[in-house]
């Protein structure tokens, strides 16, 4: 399963032909190809998947975003993990 996360741009430069951005992403910054959505400017969230943003979104969207995947996160860690049995059912008589 592939996931697109938002991320916040923090700045944008020209190389090579490509519109690039160091983009934030919950404290981690990584570089992105913007080519795909030229209108955006620095403060801007974008939808990335694979190093590529693919859309722009706003501030609450991203905000929305971003608690639905800390309660997915929390939700992951409360899920007790099952405990193999001590016996086989088929030893029980």
């Amino acid at each position: 399963m592939c996931l697109a996360v938002p991320g916040k741009i923090l700045a944008t430069e020209e190389r090579e032909g490509s519109r690039l951005g160091r983009v934030e992403f919950g404290g981690i910054v990584r570089e992105v190809c913007l080519d795909l959505v030229p209108e955006t400017v620095p403060g801007d969230y974008v939808i990335v998947h694979a190093g590529f943003a693919l859309s722009r979104l706003d501030a609450e969207e991203a905000a929305r975003t971003y608690q639905l995947l800390a309660e997915m996160e929390q939700a992951g860690e409360e899920v007790p993990t099952a405990a193999p049995e001590a016996t086989n059912r088929s030893d029980r008589t």
